[in-house]
């Protein structure tokens, strides 16, 4: 085969793991040096089963703060975005690099130095803290997303609707918005993943009072149940990849009942 040396490659990055990680959550008794699990168990679905009331609540919070998480940062830049891409400024380099700055901090420093801030507002302990902080660390991926839909869109079919009689508000909404739908899915994908594995942030900002997947995953991956914290690792592997796959299902079908594809 012609990119047989590919797949395997991937195969070794992607599937061995996860692999691993199946067997390791199927193994509680498996330990190092043995290739091969001796037993096999259930014991960590079971558990899974008992508390699955806690488990559907973490994950539960965890989609929807990661999901409003998206939707602030959508706003937050749409319109700057349109017009960073359309207008040329002296220090436009200088200032899209500052623009960018929040990730390429680390969480732990980026999180101190707003903690006091957010108590000073009482915005601690609360979803509406969890969503603001998270939107101030990812709203670059939107950022930049929206920027580079709007450069390749260009203005043209914005002049175009203007001529027609359309108003701003129309152009927005019903003329540049459908077509940045690209744009704004990766950009959203990549901040819904920042949010929803974010674990540092959520927990200093939340106080434990805003429950969170990561919340229940990282104190287990440092435990002495691995079969657990495995099966927890796969469940959270699954739950983006299945949204990811729903997304792009709904985009398809909207854009193949539009004749686009």
């Amino acid at each position: 085969m012609k990119h047989a040396g590919t797949l395997f490659l991937l195969f070794v990055l992607f599937f061995l793991p996860v692999i691993v990680l199946l067997l390791t959550g199927l193994s509680p008794g498996w330990r190092f040096p043995d290739v091969w699990p001796d037993t096999f168990s259930l014991q960590s679905i079971t558990y899974l089963n008992v508390h699955q009331k806690q488990l559907v609540m973490s994950i539960g919070s965890s989609f929807f703060f990661s999901l409003l998480t998206v939707v602030v940062t959508f706003f937050m830049c749409l319109f700057p975005s349109a017009a960073f891409a359309r207008t040329e400024f002296s220090g436009k380099a200088l200032l899209e690099g500052l623009l960018l700055t929040p990730a390429l901090m680390p969480p732990m420093t980026f999180a101190m130095g707003l903690h006091f801030v957010f108590i000073r507002f009482s915005l601690t302990e609360n979803l509406m803290g969890v969503v603001i902080v998270l939107a101030m660390f990812s709203y670059p991926y939107m950022f930049r997303a929206l920027v580079a839909g709007f450069q390749a869109m260009g203005e043209a079919y914005g002049i175009c609707a203007r001529n027609l009689g359309a108003s701003t508000l129309s152009i927005v909404f019903r003329v540049e918005l459908p077509l940045l739908v690209p744009a704004i899915v990766a950009g959203g994908s990549v901040v819904f993943l920042v949010a929803f594995s974010e674990y540092f942030i959520v927990f200093l900002i939340g106080g434990g009072s805003v429950p969170s997947f990561t919340g229940t995953l990282f104190p287990l991956l440092s435990s002495s149940n691995r079969s657990l914290a495995a099966i927890l690792t796969l469940l959270f592997l699954l739950i983006p990849i299945v949204l990811f796959l729903l997304v792009d299902k709904v985009l398809f079908a909207v854009y193949r009942k539009k004749g686009m594809v």
